[in-house]
């Protein structure tokens, strides 16, 4: 696969509409191309502390961000034609199609691949886990700032070029 769009999402508490920031980098004939952050305003409003604790943000990041829709005007043009890549797809795939209910949005069944799955198949047992940042690191990345989307999404992206 050479032309596709990681994306990765945070949320603010438990529910998977909950979407508080996105990162999107879009890599076309095998090379990152693209990148795409926005802090989103997040709904259900309010912010679970095992959340906070995982990426570091809260209401006072994002009370002023943009709505999920103005934030997806954005993206759509980006992605438009692309299959959407994930590090545990089932979690952001599940988000998006949840906020997407939310604001009584069309979904347009993007089709979403799962670099968790395709580290489970490629690196099998030689890893101690699988999660991003170890399957990055056996990729040759260096995800820095975990749990920042965008990093996070790029992190996915490079996986992806290595894996899929």
């Amino acid at each position: 696969m050479t032309d596709f769009a990681a994306i990765d999402f945070e949320t603010a508490n438990e529910c998977p509409s909950s979407v508080c920031s996105v990162g999107i980098v879009v890599v076309r004939d095998g090379e990152i191309v693209d990148r795409f952050y926005s802090l989103i305003h997040p709904e259900p409003d309010y912010y679970q502390w095992f959340c906070r604790r995982v990426h570091g943000l809260g209401p006072e990041d994002t009370d002023d961000a943009p709505v999920f829709p103005f934030v997806w005007e954005k993206i759509e043009p980006l992605i438009e034609g692309l299959p959407l890549v994930a590090h545990n797809a089932r979690f952001d795939e599940g988000c998006l199609k949840a906020v997407f209910r939310v604001y009584q949005m069309d979904y347009p069944d993007y089709e979403f691949y799962d670099t968790l799955w395709a580290s489970r198949r490629h690196f099998g047992h030689a890893l101690p886990n699988h999660q991003l940042q170890t399957v990055a690191a056996a990729c040759g990345y260096d995800l820095e700032h975990h749990h920042h989307a965008l990093a996070d999404a790029e992190a996915c992206a490079v996986i992806a070029i290595e894996l899929l």
